[in-house]
């Protein structure tokens, strides 16, 4: 796998005037991409294996959204939900982000999966709506066909339409209100129609589609923070943390959404540059992304100020012990991509 210091020999022409607003945000600019563990931390981090908690959960979450959309009439609305929220090579992340926040303040896994598996339907949502034709137009999603490029452009719609309820009837109805109060659920609802909506990913995908000033960090923080942001956010809001360690899970998610974006694009422009990438024209020069915009060089400084910004967000949870360990140690996987998620 590559890591961010080999990717920095790439470095074609580019213009930067202003630093991105998102990383700038209260505090100074970051001289290097070291880990910024707490001391306390750095041995039970290094003993903490990563792959191995993700791919377990990955097999849950999978287990759980397998039984959460059985195909009943109409039959062809729920295969097109199932085809993307089942499909093979999804990592799960705002699943397993939203199961890790939850454990970290002392909740059950139990308590999270419902609200782990409804992100992942609003997040496959999502998806399905960006690849249709008036919005990214990409026939392709993690090597497979789109939703839209396999049941037509309105079975597609449809199916969006259908898993963004589902995602929230399934918080309601499997949540153990023995587990988690009532009051923590409707603000866990909130979170995500707030995420998902006019505001949130919604805008983004706007102005990714018309522009406007700033329109990179704006795309940026709203199409692919928003989902981090709001998988942290969840998890702790289950097990009843503090409205100060929600605002640290808020810049904490929202900023490992977007590093992982920034990274991904640096790697596909890498591919690019060696002829290896299988986006077509049309996909390449369509976007607005750190890369696109300000060129590699500077798109790997801004994921150096992201990662340290990240762990800085963490900073004031060491108090709850080895339970912080895997929020760490996602920073450093959407930073290194140390592994490949296999399941």
């Amino acid at each position: 796998m590559a890591s961010l210091s080999s990717l920095a020999s790439y470095s074609p022409a580019c213009s930067f005037n202003s630093r991105p607003n998102i990383i700038t945000m209260g505090r100074r600019r970051t001289s290097g991409f070291r880990c910024s563990l707490p001391s306390s931390t750095l041995p039970m981090s290094a003993q903490f294996d990563l792959k191995t908690y993700w791919t377990t959960l990955i097999k849950e979450i999978n287990h759980k959204l397998d039984e959460a959309i059985p195909v009943q009439y109409p039959h062809q609305i729920y295969e097109a939900m199932r085809y993307s929220v089942l499909a093979d090579g999804a990592k799960r992340a705002p699943p397993v982000m939203c199961v890790a926040a939850c454990e970290l303040f002392g909740g059950s896994r139990q308590a999270a999966f419902p609200t782990a598996c409804a992100l992942e339907m609003v997040h496959a949502a999502s998806l399905i709506h960006d690849d249709l034709p008036c919005m990214d137009d990409d026939p392709s999603r993690r090597g497979l066909p789109s939703n839209h490029t396999v049941f037509g452009v309105d079975m597609a719609i449809l199916a969006g339409d259908a898993l963004f309820p589902l995602g929230f009837r399934h918080i309601v109805s499997h949540t153990p209100t023995d587990l988690v109060p009532e009051t923590r659920l409707l603000k866990v609802i909130a979170e995500i129609a707030r995420a998902v909506g006019s505001t949130g990913m919604a805008a983004g995908q706007f102005i990714d589609l018309e522009g406007g000033p700033n329109a990179v960090d704006f795309v940026q923080e709203k199409k692919f923070g928003e989902m981090g942001e709001c998988s942290a956010v969840c998890g702790g809001l289950l097990a009843g943390a503090t409205d100060e360690e929600i605002q640290r899970l808020r810049m904490y998610g929202r900023s490992v959404g977007v590093l992982y974006q920034v990274i991904s694009d640096v790697l596909e422009a890498k591919l690019e540059s060696s002829g290896k990438s299988d986006k077509d024209e049309g996909k390449k020069k369509k976007g607005k992304s750190y890369v696109g915009v300000y060129g590699v060089e500077k798109a790997i400084s801004v994921a150096e100020d992201l990662r340290a910004q990240a762990k800085k967000a963490l900073d004031g949870l060491e108090k709850y012990g080895e339970r912080v360990v895997p929020l760490y140690s996602f920073v450093d996987y959407a930073a290194d991509r140390g592994f490949s998620i296999d399941h």
